[in-house]
């Protein structure tokens, strides 16, 4: 069940729906309207994704005309997609071969979202998947030339070494996994030349605090004149 900070907002939608396949198109309709309403429109391709196969798991596992409700959830910082049903089973994710025609509905779940998992209710249980609100991250404003470098080097080296598999760079947590790795390509190209890592990454902290200081006393300058 969705735990929340005593002091963080969340919005929820709950619809109630029989599995049935032709009900698969309005669920992705109301939740390209909910998410427009709630502003987090940025991720409804990949939302509406996870529902289509979450749905989709319920008729082939559950059965058709069964009960199921659909919850969503956003919350400061993420966006919560919950898909409830009557069975107790719980589901595992397994890498389907190319010959069969299911079996990917999970993997494509976590394919798209930051993460899933399933718990246990009262009626039978909950799948859900977690989406970072796309508001945390944006492209920087002009000006700002080196937050523009490093997003645009971060896009780069998603764009030539990460599967294409991987989850778009559209979250926080997303854009930080990549720079990581980055980072720790960088850490063995200069090992690699004889360099010290640590060294490295120290005068790389002293050359981002004196900016960090410089733009400080800067804006201290300003507003004293």
């Amino acid at each position: 069940m969705p735990i929340y900070r005593a002091n963080e907002p969340h919005r929820q939608c709950v619809l109630p729906f029989e599995a049935e396949p032709q009900a698969l198109a309005g669920l992705r309709r109301a939740v390209g309207r909910q998410l427009a309403a709630w502003d987090v429109s940025g991720i409804t391709d990949d939302a509406q994704l996870a529902v289509s196969e979450l749905a989709a798991n319920v008729i082939r596992h559950v059965g058709e005309g069964s009960a199921a409700t659909l919850v969503i959830e956003d919350a400061a910082d993420r966006l919560r997609i919950e898909m409830h049903d009557t069975s107790p089973v719980l589901p595992r994710c397994r890498q389907a071969s190319p010959f069969e025609e299911s079996g990917r509905g999970l993997g494509l779940v976590a394919a798209v979202s930051d993460s899933w998992f399933a718990h246990s209710t009262v009626a039978g249980k909950a799948v859900c998947c977690e989406f970072s609100n796309p508001r945390v991250v944006s492209r920087p404003p002009a000006g700002h030339e080196r937050v523009e470098r490093g997003m645009t080097m971060i896009e780069l080296y998603a764009l030539q070494w990460r599967s294409s598999e991987s989850r778009p760079l559209r979250s926080t947590p997303a854009v930080a996994e990549t720079a990581a790795e980055m980072i720790t390509d960088l850490l063995y190209w200069l090992s690699d030349r004889g360099c010290d890592p640590d060294d490295i990454l120290d005068r790389a902290q002293m050359h981002f605090e004196a900016e960090l200081l410089k733009k400080a006393c800067g804006s201290s300058s300003r507003r004293d004149s």
